[in-house]
């Protein structure tokens, strides 16, 4: 049984690789609880949005906007905005572009800090096989003394394997929360994509109500006319 005094040992002979090892797993661990706890909040807000925006045939500007003040800093929610802010005098193919930007701007909310995990993954079993490389050397140096017993070669060994053996540790753990977490980016850019399209297709409707056919629109009133936003034109 490894105790914390053999632990304690190894740390020092292997250069101290075992407590940069263990920054890394406390850093790792507090990247997967923020993470999990911020995607789980991301879904569930997804979720959300998609069954208001089903129970709708067009975009309810005011019903909307209540919901965007609730929750005003939700990724679903800045996107809905996006379509709030809407001038109806511009194009359709043009909002949807611009839906397309409000979830482009969330995506490095989405997957942020999720680099330093996967870095973490990749260095803890380089830095453990740094360890291990590093307790064999004071190993041989002891084993080149006169006298060394064969217990302490063998310990030594032992504690120097004990690097490598965290460094795995923390790459396995990682590696599955990693891809764990990789899988709840993609179902929250899913559903923001799912929104984006569900918006497009509600705001055809105040195309085809609001707006007057070109032919029918004297010239006169083309020029007067001033843009407004969605939000104002259904207040």
């Amino acid at each position: 049984m490894i105790s914390i005094a053999t632990i304690t040992e190894a740390a020092q002979k292997s250069g101290g690789i075992l407590y940069i090892m263990a920054a890394l797993l406390l850093v790792a661990l507090a990247v997967m609880i923020e993470r999990f706890w911020a995607l789980g909040q991301m879904q569930t807000q997804c979720r959300a949005w998609v069954r208001e925006l089903k129970s709708l045939s067009h975009v309810d500007a005011a019903r909307l906007r209540e919901r965007v003040d609730a929750a005003p800093g939700a990724p679903a929610a800045q996107v809905v905005a996006v379509a709030l802010a809407h001038d109806l005098d511009d194009t359709l193919d043009h909002f949807a572009d611009r839906l397309e930007e409000a979830v482009m701007d969330q995506a490095p909310r989405v997957d942020r800090g999720l680099w330093m995990l996967d870095t973490i993954v990749t260095l803890a079993p380089l830095l453990g096989l740094l360890g291990t490389i590093i307790g064999m050397f004071n190993t041989f140096q002891a084993l080149s003394s006169a006298g060394t017993a064969t217990q302490q070669v063998t310990g030594g060994v032992g504690e120097a394997l004990l690097a490598t053996a965290c460094g795995l540790f923390i790459a396995v753990l990682g590696l599955v929360a990693f891809n764990a977490l990789q899988q709840r980016v993609r179902l929250v850019m899913h559903q923001l994509e799912r929104i984006k399209l569900m918006l497009a297709n509600r705001m055809y409707t105040h195309y085809r109500s609001e707006r007057t056919p070109p032919a029918a629109v004297p010239l006169s009133a083309a020029g007067s006319a001033r843009p407004q936003v969605l939000q104002q034109k259904l207040a």
